[in-house]
């Protein structure tokens, strides 16, 4: 379709297996929740996408894990800026958040995390895995309810490229 102007962007969604894409070579995203008084807030966490969910973490004395408790429902955005498809694509997700201490989860979540976070250095994974391996973690497990993506680099196609 061609375009005459960027006010619905709507139709310009990203595609099932470049947002599989993105979700995995990506491992930062925005965490928003909403503080006892109902702002939001975000802050730039590391993640990792497994099992159609998204996996965090972070110490229990943290005030967004009271908020979390309080209210589970939390966002997500993610941008492929650093991954091998570069800039331009966007997901944002509305999701609910569990949180998790057992042992089964820490003994899979953390040496994947470690792995995202410290990649190609196994040393420096099994030290970050161990740091975070502390009493007071918990995980967080994000399962998507809704989902908001952009593609700029269809939108840019259809402007430079119009079909007729």
């Amino acid at each position: 379709m061609p375009v005459t102007h960027y006010e619905k962007v709507d139709v310009y969604p990203i595609d099932p297996p470049v947002l599989e894409q993105i979700l995995r070579e990506q491992n930062e995203c925005v965490f928003c929740w909403a503080t006892r008084d109902h702002w939001p807030i975000g802050m730039i966490m590391s993640y990792v996408w497994r099992d159609g969910r998204f996996w965090l973490t972070a110490a229990r004395q943290r005030k967004r894990i009271k908020a979390l408790e309080r209210d589970d429902r939390v966002a997500l955005s993610v941008s492929s800026v650093g991954t091998s498809l570069g800039p331009a694509r966007g997901i944002t997700v509305k999701g609910r958040c569990a949180i998790r201490d057992d042992r089964p989860t820490k003994d899979w979540f953390y040496p994947a995390l470690s792995a995202a976070v410290v990649p190609g250095d196994a040393a420096g994974q099994r030290a970050f895995g161990a740091m975070l391996d502390s009493p007071n973690r918990v995980i967080f497990e994000v399962e998507p309810v809704e989902w908001f993506t952009f593609d700029a680099i269809k939108m840019m196609q259809d402007s430079l490229f119009p079909k007729t």
